[in-house]
C-alpha cells in the first residue's frame, strides 16, 4: 500500500483524497516499518512527540513494534508498523446475481468470506438483508466483536450518488432508485456505511491488489453493461454528480442506428457489451443470451464469436483513445466478465488505441487484462470501508475518544 517518490517515502495517498502529510499513522500506511526516529526526521516532529503519538496508536491497536532496526552501535531501535489488531471492515459486492460479503483486517487481509446466489431485481430490502445476515454470520465465524467493527463498504450494480450513498435510476435494478442503502443497513449494524458503484470500487480492488503505486489508472469493466473506474493523481475520480466513468453511453458512429436502454442510439454498450455481442450472435443464427455464453463460444474457438469480440474491442478502444488524451493514464485494465474473453478483446483495444493515440502517451502504457478477476468488487469494497476509517480525521477521533474514556477512568 502506498507510494514511494525518486526524493523516498511519502505518505500514503489513499483513493478518498487524504494526504495527510504530517500524520505518523498515514505514513505507515504504506506498508514499510520505521522506528521512531526515522518517523521524527519524515515529519519534523520531536522524537518525544512521536514517542507519545506512537503510543496513542499503539494503545488504540493500530500500531505495533514488528521488530528491531540493524543496530549501529548501542541498543537496537524498535520498528513500528500497522498491526492487524482485532479491529476490522466488511466489504460487500452486490452484483446482478449475486451477493459476496467479505471480512478483512485493517491492513486489508480477507479472514472470512461469504457468497449468496440472489438477483439483485429482488429489491433492496431482501438484497441488504442476506448482506446484513451473511456480515453477523462471518463475525461469529470469525470470533469478532461488533464493538471493534469499524465500517462497512458497499458496491452495488448501477450508478450511485456517493454523497447519500443512492443510487440513481439504476437500469438493472428494479426498486433501487434512490434507496437509502446505508440508512436500511445502519439499522441492523449501527457503524459508517460507504456505497459507491460496482466500476468504481474494482477500480479501487484492482490498484490495492495489482497497482499498489500507480496514480493514474482507469478500469474498464465490460459485463453486461460497460463502465470504467477513474483513478488519477492517486484519487479516485467520481465526478460532479458521481458518473465520471460512465463511457459506457458514449456515442460510437459505427452504431449510429442501434438502439440503446438509455434512450439514445450509438451507444458504446449497445455495440460492444456482453449482452450486444450476444444479440448480435444470436441474430447471425448462433444462440447466446449472454457475457458467459459469448466467452464460452470464444474459449471453443468459434470463429464468429472471436471476429466479434475483435470488433468490440476495436469499438472499446475508439472510446478509449479520447480517455487517454483527456487524462493520460500509465495503465489501462479490462475487467469483467467479457475479459474472460483474453487476449481476442484486448488485441482489438490495444489494436486502436496504439494506431489512434500520440506516442507520448502510449510509450509508457500498459493496457493488460484484471489481475484480480473476480475478487475486485469485494476486495474494492474492503478498501474503500478502510481509506474511510483510517483517514486522519477518524483516527484523530479514535484517539480523543480513547484520551475521553481513559480520563474519565482515572476520575
Amino acid at each position: 500500500m502506498g507510494d514511494v517518490s525518486a526524493g523516498g517515502p511519502r505518505p500514503h495517498v489513499n483513493a478518498l483524497g487524504s494526504t495527510a502529510m504530517s500524520d505518523l499513522f498515514q505514513i505507515l500506511r504504506d506498508g514499510q516499518p520505521r522506528t521512531r526516529s526515522e518517523l521524527a526526521a519524515i515529519t519534523g516532529l520531536a522524537r518525544t512527540t512521536v514517542a507519545m503519538r506512537i503510543d496513542a496508536l499503539t494503545d488504540l491497536g493500530l500500531v505495533g513494534p514488528v521488530g528491531e532496526a540493524a543496530s549501529t552501535g548501542g541498543r537496537p531501535s524498535s520498528l513500528f508498523a500497522i498491526t492487524a489488531s482485532d479491529r476490522y471492515v466488511i466489504g460487500v459486492d452486490i452484483g446482478a446475481s449475486h451477493v459476496r460479503v467479505a471480512l478483512s483486517d485493517i491492513t486489508g487481509r480477507m479472514l472470512e468470506e461469504t457468497n449468496s446466489v440472489i438477483a439483485v431485481s429482488e429489491g433492496p430490502r431482501i438484497v441488504l438483508d442476506t448482506a446484513i445476515a451473511s456480515a453477523r454470520e462471518l463475525i461469529d465465524r470469525a470470533g469478532r466483536r461488533l464493538d471493534d467493527l469499524l465500517a462497512i463498504g458497499v458496491g452495488v450494480p448501477g450508478p450511485v450518488e456517493f454523497s447519500s450513498g443512492r443510487p440513481i435510476n439504476p437500469p438493472i435494478m428494479p426498486g433501487w432508485d434512490r434507496f437509502d442503502v446505508a440508512g436500511w443497513i445502519r439499522q441492523e449494524i449501527d457503524v459508517p456505511v460507504l456505497v459507491d458503484n460496482d466500476v468504481n470500487i474494482m477500480a479501487l480492488g484492482e490498484r490495492e491488489r495489482a497497482w499498489p503505486d500507480v496514480d493514474h489508472l482507469l478500469f474498464v469493466k465490460i459485463a453486461t453493461g460497460i463502465g470504467a473506474g477513474v483513478i488519477s493523481g492517486g484519487f479516485l475520480q467520481r465526478g460532479a454528480q458521481g458518473t465520471a466513468g460512465d463511457i459506457g453511453h458514449v456515442y460510437v458512429s459505427r452504431g449510429a442506428e442501434i438502439a440503446c436502454n438509455c434512450g439514445n442510439f450509438g451507444c458504446l454498450e449497445a455495440l460492444a457489451s456482453g449482452s450486444a455481442i450476444a444479440r448480435a450472435l444470436t441474430a447471425e443464427g448462433i444462440p447466446a443470451t449472454n457475457s458467459r455464453d459469448v466467452v464460452d463460444l470464444v474459449k471453443n474457438g468459434n470463429v464468429k464469436a472471436i471476429q466479434a469480440v475483435r470488433q468490440a474491442g476495436r469499438d472499446i478502444g475508439e472510446v478509449l483513445t479520447t480517455c487517454l488524451s483527456l487524462m493520460n493514464p500509465s495503465v489501462i485494465v479490462l475487467g469483467g466478465a467479457m475479459a474472460e474473453a483474453g487476449e481476442h478483446l484486448i488485441a482489438g483495444v490495444r489494436e486502436v488505441v496504439y494506431r489512434r493515440s500520440m506516442p507520448l502517451a502510449t510509450e509508457a502504457l500498459h493496457i493488460t487484462l484484471s489481475q484480480t478477476g473476480a475478487d475486485a468488487a469485494v476486495l474494492g469494497a474492503t478498501m474503500l470501508a478502510i481509506h474511510h476509517s483510517l483517514s486522519p480525521a477518524n483516527i484523530e477521533a479514535m484517539i480523543a475518544a480513547s484520551s475521553t474514556g481513559l480520563m474519565r477512568a482515572v476520575k
